[in-house]
């Protein structure tokens, strides 16, 4: 039996639209809520895989970070 992959969503949103992102595998996905967004990038992320495995398991690393603000005109 193959073992589930456990990979991460990146989601923002965009006007009326959630955008999903997988960055492991470099797909993505939208849907108009969260939760449809993260179905609509796990269909999209099985598809990709079964035509592209992943050679090698991926661990991603998420952090934050700050910028400097920017003046406005």
């Amino acid at each position: 039996m193959v073992k589930s992959k456990v990979l991460t969503a990146v989601l923002h949103k965009e006007e009326d639209m959630y955008v999903a992102e997988c960055p492991e595998v470099g797909t993505f996905s939208q849907g108009k809520t969260i939760e449809e967004a993260v179905n609509n990038l796990k269909e999209a992320t099985e598809l990709y895989l079964e035509e592209f495995p992943l050679e090698r398991e991926v661990k991603s690393i998420i952090t934050t970070f700050e910028v400097a603000p920017v003046a406005e005109a």
